[in-house]
This record gives structure tokens, sequence and C-alpha cells, in this order.
């Protein structure tokens, strides 16, 4: 029994040390993916204002939870004050299965991103996984008398103060600058147009349709194959998924650039030639002011082409009154997945990403 408890308490402490640091290379990641919860819920009106307010403090949610992720982790691999450890992680474990259960029988979120975007799971997986880990949670519970300290208790809680502020410290260095893995489909080398085309090996959804005929004040349903004659009005086109296909939505499939007028440009500034940067800022109201004098600098300074994207080209248009500046108008959502940091920019030649900073970072070396 000791050695099964022991080797529960290895297996469950490496897992939340994993699972927490894979999530703090990109703690904005998991903030997204909870945004996608809340919203969900805030459809019920008994908790609606605190869906509203919890969707707000997002961001102050993923930075909670990686952390304690990570420090439940490490306290348990220590063995200390491993009873109030083990309630908290049973808390834990049981809130991860809820997510990733609501996940799996709702259907209404594609994914619950337990491991972040590095390592996508299937909805079934994660909830596998879950019901597996709570398992073993309950015999760490169960068995914890069998839980020794590894080292003392100063030292124990050395190792412990060590692993909050290295987590705290990485999610903090990750949100000023860029997340040190890129595990999404902007990733430096990537060719943002290859991304935007269908898989190759990709299954279609299959649809039937019904045609919504009347007559004599009386709706009804016809096939495709057996219309009726001219005496019935045509009342409505239904469309019903026979089939749900496999593979097949693009991995960049929402990053379009559009002109002032409302034109898609995306195919004519990808194919530029040449060097080009893409500065992409989502959200001007909360950022700091000190970036706008900078890109004012940079864009004077720079050779190469200069694009301004954001999904408020309104604010942008008042904020940057630069001759030549090109604005260009993209989904909040798209930018929000390709620049992790407001503002990122991107060096592009052609469709390529050349390279990809943290767009204040970059200015202040090249200014």
């Amino acid at each position: 029994m000791k050695l099964l408890v022991n080797s529960a308490r290895i297996l469950v402490g490496g897992l939340f040390v994993f699972s927490g640091l894979v999530k703090a290379i990109d703690p904005l990641g998991l903030a997204y993916k909870m945004q996608e919860f809340f919203e969900v819920w805030s459809s019920i009106t008994i908790i609606k204002n605190l869906m509203i307010y919890l969707n707000e403090q997002a961001l102050l949610f993923s930075i909670l939870i990686i952390t304690l992720e990570v420090i439940l982790g490490i306290s348990l691999l220590l063995g200390w004050r491993t009873k109030m450890i083990s309630w908290l992680l049973l808390l834990l474990t049981l809130f991860f299965t809820f997510l990733t259960s609501y996940v799996l029988f709702s259907d209404k979120i594609r994914s619950c991103g337990c491991f972040g975007d590095c390592i996508p799971l299937t909805p079934i997986q994660t909830f596998i996984k879950d019901i597996v880990l709570l398992a073993l949670v309950i015999l760490i519970l169960y068995g914890n008398k069998y839980l020794k300290p590894v080292f003392s208790n100063t030292l124990n809680i050395l190792f412990f103060l060590f692993s909050l502020i290295t987590v705290l410290g990485l999610q903090w260095y990750v949100l000023k600058h860029l997340p040190v893995k890129d595990c999404l489909p902007f990733k430096v080398g990537n060719n943002i147009l290859e991304l935007r085309k269908m898989p190759k090996d990709a299954i279609p959804d299959k649809f039937d349709y019904s045609f919504v005929y009347k007559k004599n004040g009386v709706n009804k349903d016809f096939n495709v194959t057996a219309l009726p004659d001219s005496s019935w009005e045509f009342v409505d086109r239904k469309q019903i998924l026979i089939e749900k296909g496999k593979n097949n939505t693009p991995l960049i499939n929402d990053f379009i650039l559009k002109t002032e007028n409302g034109n898609d440009t995306t195919e004519a500034i990808l194919n530029n030639s040449g060097d080009y940067f893409l500065i992409l800022a989502n959200d001007f109201n909360k950022s700091k002011d000190a970036w706008y004098a900078t890109f004012n600098k940079f864009y004077y300074n720079t050779k190469e082409p200069v694009y301004l994207v954001t999904s408020d080209p309104t604010t942008a248009k008042k904020i940057f009154s630069i001759k030549g500046l090109i604005i260009l108008a993209c989904d909040v959502t798209a930018i929000k997945t390709a620049a992790r940091v407001n503002p990122t920019l991107f060096l592009m030649n052609g469709a390529v990403i050349k390279s990809k900073h943290s767009a204040i970072d970059y200015f202040k070396l090249n200014n």
C-alpha cells in the first residue's frame, strides 16, 4: 500500500506541475479559454452578473489556477503538509472534472485547454484523464499516513517559496514579452496563406436539404427530389447535418485584413515581396501611451513597409495621425490568437512569419 500511495503521489504531483508549467508559458491562452466558459454560462440568468464579472477577471483567475497547480504539485512531491494539500488537490481535480465533463457532454465548447495549446487533447481524452486523476487523488487522501516529507520543514518551505516565485515570475515575463514557446499557428516560420487553406486530408460535413412550402395556410416539408407544383408558395430552406466531417477547418480561418472601405486585402498584403512589418494591436484603451510615441519613431526610421492591424481601426486613426500609415481591420479573436502581447510585431517575408516580437521591446531596441 505504501508503494502504491507514493507512486500515486509522484504521478499526480508530476502531472500537476507539468500541466501548470505548460499553461504558464501562455497564461492568456487559459484566460481566453475561461472566457469561453463564462460567456456560455452567462446565458443562465441567475448567474449572469457573476459570469460577466469573472469574464472581466479571467486573466487573474488564469494566473491563480496555474500557480495553484504548480505549487500543489510541488508540495505533494515534497511530501509537505500532505493532508491539507491532498484536500486542495481533490477540490481542484473535482473542479477540472466538472469542466471537462461539461465540454464532453454539452457540446458547447470545443476543448477545455487542460494542457494549453501545446498539447491539444480531445474532450473524451481529457475527461478520462481527470477521472483517473480523481481516483489517484482519492487514493492519496486515503493513504495519507504513508506520505512522509522528503526534506526538513525548513527546506520544504524554501522549495515551496522558490516554486511560487518562479511560476509567478514566468507568467509575468510572458505577459510582458511573448510566450517562451509558441504553439499557435502564427509561430515563426509558418506561412499564413498556406495555413488558411483547407487541410489536404479534410473530410467535409455532409448535409441534406429540405424545403418548406405553404398552401392554404399549411406549411409542409419537401425533399429536394420531390418538390411541389407551382400552386405551393416557397417559405424556407432547411440545412440538415447528416454526418460531421473531420479535419475540415483551416488552422488559420479568421485572419482577414480589411481596408477602410471594408475590402478584403489579405491576399494582396501577404503576397508582398520582400520584408515588411505587421503591428498587431487589439486594444488601445488599456495600452500605455508610451508605445505610441515609440511607434512613431519606429515608423519613420524603418525602411520596410509597416501596416497597423487592429480590431479597433477607428481609435487607431484618432491616435496615429501618421502620413502614409496603412491601418487594417481584423477580427478581435484572430488578433488575440496571433498576438499574445499588445502590441505584437511580426516581421514578414511574403506570407511567411520571419520573426515575432513584443512590439514594445522591438521598438526600444530599434529606435
